[in-house]
């Protein structure tokens, strides 16, 4: 079996190939559309490397899903260098397959400086997640259900009970989840920051349909990312155990808005994202 975490650093090292325009690759998975946080964590890669300044970090992005993206060939990588400021950097990327954009986003870099610093309280009810299943261990019950059980994954995930995918009914706000990379990463924060982005795509609009007592196992239901905001507040190693808090906020009209909160295992809020998506329930309005 192919070495996931391997592979996800070779699928964030793209190829420049004209200034400004970087090509990046597509794993070697089964699946009949591109995930999104793969493109979102590549689009942040082609934005960084052509920010200049040093010590100027990603502390921003707003993202869009335009079209399903086609995993048979590599996307491209448009970067519009929009404003290089003495304090600010902001970029616009455009991801591009058969000559239409499937997904735009725009991010902002920022030199730190000295401020207010506060944050919300990580929970303290959670167990710790060497305490709790592997993703395998957790599917292997249900593996008939579960069509992509043997694919590779770069990313250690560790739901925190109850498990509302496999106890149907089961109603709540939200859901936490204990992630990390499968591997050692480089001292470079830019990675870190990438390999993140790539993760938070990961059960985020899950958390929106436990309201419903409802999970992504529901026959039938249909489910897609139609944007992504993130927010970067403190220093995080993508490599160590983070816990995703995550919460439902809204749904109406067949879109749900689900909202998340990245703490480092020291309890320290790292990232803050936001993700609207398109849910269709079948039989409902």
């Amino acid at each position: 079996m192919p070495d996931a975490f391997d592979d996800l650093i070779e699928l964030l090292d793209l190829e420049p190939i004209e200034v400004n325009i970087f090509r990046g690759i597509q794993p070697d998975e089964d699946r009949q559309r591109v995930f999104g946080g793969q493109v979102a964590g590549q689009a942040l890669v082609a934005a960084s490397r052509t920010v200049e300044e040093p010590g100027r970090h990603v502390h921003s992005l707003h993202a869009y899903f335009l079209r399903p993206g086609d995993p048979a060939v590599p996307i491209l990588y448009d970067v519009d260098r929009i404003r290089d400021g003495r304090s600010f950097t902001t970029r616009r990327v455009v991801a591009i397959q058969h000559g239409r954009p499937i997904f735009n986003v725009q991010v902002s870099f920022h030199t730190a400086e000295v401020g207010l610093d506060y944050a919300i309280a990580a929970p303290t009810d959670v167990p710790p997640p060497e305490s709790l299943p592997t993703m395998a261990e957790r599917l292997e019950a249900h593996r008939d259900r579960v069509p992509w059980f043997d694919r590779p994954r770069p990313i250690d995930m560790r739901h925190v009970p109850p498990d509302h995918a496999f106890e149907p009914g089961l109603k709540s706000e939200g859901q936490r989840v204990w992630m990390r990379a499968k591997g050692t990463l480089p001292d470079d924060p830019v990675l870190h920051a990438c390999v993140v982005t790539y993760a938070s795509d990961m059960t985020l609009l899950d958390s929106a349909l436990r309201p419903a007592g409802l999970s992504s196992l529901t026959d039938d239901m249909m489910m897609a990312s139609l944007d992504h905001a993130m927010w970067f507040h403190r220093p995080f190693r993508a490599d160590e155990w983070f816990l995703y808090d995550q919460r439902s906020v809204s749904a109406s009209e067949a879109r749900a808005l689900a909202a998340g909160s990245i703490f480092t295992a020291e309890g320290a809020l790292a990232v803050t994202v936001m993700q609207e998506g398109l849910i269709r329930v079948p039989n409902r309005p």
